[in-house]
């Protein structure tokens, strides 16, 4: 990483000493991702220039680093940030849904209940079906009409697509996991963003890609470090989420798309643009248009899952003409279709969901105040931004107090379960930040912040050497 970028993160440090106050900055910022794990930093003398401090001063701060695990000495790679092994450890990423005893609240998984109309779409779809019952069932890339739809979807959002551009599958997840098997041979290069969706990881790492992270603008949807990311390392893939990034909430808006896909272009990166939540705006604002209208090579995964209901596992992959018979091979090697009545009910939600997905846009937007409500009144200290659609808050905790790993296992022990912010960490940290979903009812999220306030008052302050409590598994 540059000395001047370095720099420009680091800001007006403490200088009461000088090393001290560099050194926490530097921790800070490798704890949050800012500066991710393995990446190398500027040389003493570098930073010496571009901090404008003495020479010792930045080896001082190095060597505390160093004492503190949060930064490694590599043969031919100069000074490597890192974290000690506790603080980078993270919970399994994998979807295993369980039932919650009585009067205890889940917080792991940013996904609705079914509104009112769903079972509507179900009838609706049980009495199409007996005209497709002659068949074998099997549609590998699914239902004409449903591609149709789709592609039409797209049309209508600036994005011209043609059916053949499309194959449903089992949800956005899916959809992932067949892209990564066509696209990922083990050691590609693959930025994600940091923090991002624990299962995108999961889905990678398990293709055997090697992640490269950047990070994700704490307050805004900036692109610097995205760019800068692209520019050094050149990945073969990037998985970004520029409608509502889960879980921060952010939209990036279309100047930056059109930056960020000539700069994927210049590099020769493949964008894997995850749309799953690009159905939720929740203050009436307009829609940028689809990444892929900046970038014709980009492949787009999307769902009906976080719009409608998890339950329905429905998704859909975009990608150039080209591609579809590489994807489709991939994907004859995962399974042989969706389930056909899923098909059917996702048809019917297409069609005639617009009142559904107002209702439910309008329940999120309650369910949202209403969180931002009780953290201002319970967790004043806490700092979170308030997204402009999506179905989380992204939560940044004092950074002088305990971390969200250290909260884990004080809120369970209030019945609330909630996932820590190493969870969302490509390549950990982030421990300073908690995701809370806003996709409960108003008096249960009220409920549940009040118990997290009560077990964060009563956590110690995090020891940055001590393992963190286990993380739930169940992260969606």
């Amino acid at each position: 990483m540059a000395a001047s970028r370095v720099a420009a993160l680091v800001g007006d440090f403490d200088r009461s000493p000088a090393y001290q106050g560099l050194a926490e900055g530097l921790r800070v910022l490798i704890t949050d991702g800012r500066i991710p794990v393995g990446v190398r930093l500027p040389s003493e003398r570098e930073l010496t220039d571009a901090l404008g401090v003495s020479r010792t001063t930045v080896a001082r701060a190095y060597a505390e680093l160093r004492d503190r695990e949060f930064l490694v000495s590599r043969q031919g790679s100069g000074s490597v940030a890192s974290l000690p092994e506790s603080r980078g450890l993270r919970g399994d990423h994998l979807l295993t849904p369980n039932e919650l005893a009585d009067g205890k609240i889940d917080l792991t998984c940013a996904a609705p209940v079914p509104g009112p109309g769903l079972l509507a779409a179900y009838q609706r779809a049980v009495a199409a079906m007996p005209r497709y019952l002659s068949g074998s069932g099997y549609y590998p890339s699914g239902l004409v009409e449903l591609r149709e739809a789709v592609a039409e979807r797209y049309a209508a959002r600036g994005l011209p697509t043609t059916p053949d551009q499309i194959m449903v599958v089992p949800g956005a997840m899916t959809g992932l996991a067949v892209v990564a098997r066509a696209l990922v041979k083990r050691g590609t290069r693959t930025l994600v963003e940091s923090p991002t969706y624990p299962n995108g990881i999961a889905t990678l790492r398990h293709s055997g890609a090697r992640l490269v992270s950047s990070d994700v603008g704490r307050d805004d949807a900036g692109i610097d470090s995205l760019l800068e990311v692209v520019r050094q390392v050149g990945p073969a893939l990037a998985l970004l989420i520029p409608d509502f990034h889960n879980p921060t909430g952010h939209l990036m808006v279309d100047a930056s798309r059109a930056e960020v896909a000539a700069a994927l272009a210049r590099a020769g990166t493949t964008p894997v643009i995850d749309e799953s939540m690009v159905d939720l705006p929740l203050d009436g604002q307009t829609m940028p248009a689809p990444f892929a209208a900046y970038s014709p090579g980009a492949v787009t995964v999307g769902s009906l899952s976080k719009p409608f209901w998890g339950g329905i596992r429905v998704g859909w992959v975009r990608a150039p003409a080209p591609m579809m018979d590489t994807l489709f091979r991939s994907r004859l090697s995962l399974d042989l279709g969706t389930p056909l009545l899923e098909q059917l009910v996702a048809l019917d939600l297409l069609e005639h969901g617009a009142t559904l997905l107002a209702d439910r846009r309008a329940q999120l937007r309650t369910s949202r105040d209403a969180a931002l409500a009780a953290l201002a009144e319970h967790l004043p200290e806490w700092q979170v931004r308030k997204p402009g659609g999506g179905l989380s808050l992204w939560c940044e905790l004092p950074a002088d107090r305990a971390h969200s790993s250290d909260l884990v296992p004080y809120a369970a022990g209030r019945d609330v379960v909630i996932v820590p912010g190493p969870s969302f960490a490509p390549e950990g940290g982030l421990d300073r930040f908690l995701r809370i979903p806003f996709t409960a009812p108003p008096h249960v999220l009220e409920d549940a912040i009040s118990r997290i306030a009560q077990a964060w008052h009563s956590t110690p302050v995090g020891d940055p050497r001590r393992a963190p409590g286990r993380a739930p598994t169940l992260v969606a």
